[in-house]
């Protein structure tokens, strides 16, 4: 059987088995030049994969976002949905949080004996020093919380347009200048839909042209990370840790989810699962939910056959804002460090404290999400909160990577239940699902 010929999902799915084979046991037994030489060609294609992704991005958030919106403004529908969107992204980040919340506290990684917890905070904070963590979050506080807004609406549309920590403000022009397309007397209105339209389907072509090469692209992005992935570091506590986050994000993604997709999206969950398979497989692989929008867009319009203004509004605005594999992170990483401090001698965090952290996960996944370094920028902001130091980052660095590119993936799968949540509830049968 020619794999040329197997579904995205299936020839990704073999990229990935081809990267753990190299990276894992191939590369690391040749050692020397070979595995060198490899890795670089390796890194080269992730490369070139990562920035055909990123080249489309803008001009497909702008097209998509106005094309969408100006149907929605002659319908009068922008500020419904856009309510219905903020309402379900609210709702899904705040399940996240509390699930990660309860597993982290119900398994208690951080509770060992006093000595290792002492070893472990001390060599984080030499951690943190040495990989530059401290650097990547100086200046970094609750301002944060309220440059979101200011990055709403940029002086420089351009500017933003260019740089990824404020593609918030390109969405927000977006929006706004769809809004207004819908306000032009009937002729100009047709000659800018036409042209939007037209944008919007030549960007989709060229997307489908980019994602052939997805895992090509996939298995240079992933054998690196595999190759030198610390997995001798995860041991103890560390260990328990990531396997909290890892059970955490896993209900959220099977239980959270598949019960929205089921009792308010009313379409069967395995369907949906098995439709986004290559959304995720490459969300995991670029551990980048803005990365990944051009497939996303493509493969929730076609697959699960909702409305192009649907995905056009929610999807783009989700890919930003909407980070419950994040908040959730953000939440366990936070108890873990207090965990271990408890352990060490300190004084645990009582339920006022935990439920703040709750509060701070949710709104930094959002108000920071477009910054780099987001989740070290989010945590360094919780962690003062609650009278942690910020160095305590360092004891989780190790995972980081790791867990990075397995909570985009929930990131990105909500951001697509929300567009059959949201399609259903404007009347659309996504899946042609019977109610």
């Amino acid at each position: 059987m020619n794999p040329l010929r197997w579904k995205l999902h299936w020839q990704i799915l073999l990229s990935l088995g081809l990267a753990a084979l190299f990276g894992l046991l191939i590369l690391p037994a040749s050692g020397g030049n070979f595995a060198a030489t490899f890795e670089s060609f390796c890194l080269f294609f992730g490369k070139l994969f990562m920035n055909a992704l990123k080249m489309v991005i803008v001009p497909l958030i702008v097209a998509s976002i106005i094309s969408g919106v100006m149907h929605l403004g002659a319908e009068k529908g922008v500020g419904r949905m856009g309510f219905k969107t903020f309402l379900y992204y609210t709702f899904s980040g705040t399940v996240a949080v509390v699930i990660g919340l309860i597993a982290v506290n119900l398994i208690g990684p951080g509770r060992i004996d006093a000595e290792t917890a002492t070893a472990m905070l001390g060599s984080a904070s030499e951690s943190a020093s040495s990989e530059g963590l401290l650097a990547k979050v100086a200046g970094r506080g609750s301002s944060d919380l309220i440059d979101i807004f200011l990055r709403m609406f940029p002086s420089n549309v351009v500017n933003a347009a260019s740089n990824n920590g404020q593609l918030l403000g390109v969405i927000t022009f977006s929006i706004l200048f769809g809004v207004f397309i819908g306000k032009l007397d009937p002729a100009m209105r047709q000659t800018q839909q036409a042209f939007w339209d037209s944008a919007q389907k030549v960007m989709l072509m060229l997307t489908d042209f980019i994602i052939r090469f997805a895992p090509i692209g996939v298995f240079g992005l992933v054998t690196p990370v595999l190759l030198h992935a610390p997995f001798k570091d995860l041991f103890g506590a560390i260990l328990m840790f990531f396997l909290t986050v890892l059970l955490a994000l896993v209900l959220h993604f099977f239980v959270s989810m598949g019960l929205a997709l089921k009792f308010i999206g009313k379409i069967s969950p395995r369907k949906h699962y098995e439709g986004m398979a290559p959304v995720l497989l490459t969300a995991f692989s670029t551990a980048s939910s803005s990365a990944t929008l051009p497939l996303t867009l493509d493969t929730v319009e076609n697959k699960a056959g909702i409305s192009n203004k649907t995905c056009s509004f929610t999807l783009p605005l989700g890919a930003t804002v909407n980070m419950d594999g994040t908040a959730l992170y953000e939440c366990v990483v936070v108890i873990f460090i207090a965990q271990l401090y408890a352990s060490a001698g300190g004084i645990a965090l009582d339920f006022g404290q935990q439920l703040l952290v709750v509060v701070l996960a949710l709104t930094t996944s959002i108000g920071v999400a477009g910054i780099p370094a987001a989740s070290l920028v989010a945590i360094s902001v919780i962690l003062p909160a609650v009278g942690l130091p910020v160095e305590a980052i360092g004891v989780v660095w190790v995972t980081d990577r790791i867990l990075d590119m397995c909570r985009t993936s929930v990131n990105v799968f909500s951001d697509t239940v929300g567009a059959v949540v949201i399609a259903r509830s404007e009347g659309e049968t996504p899946y042609q699902a019977e109610s």
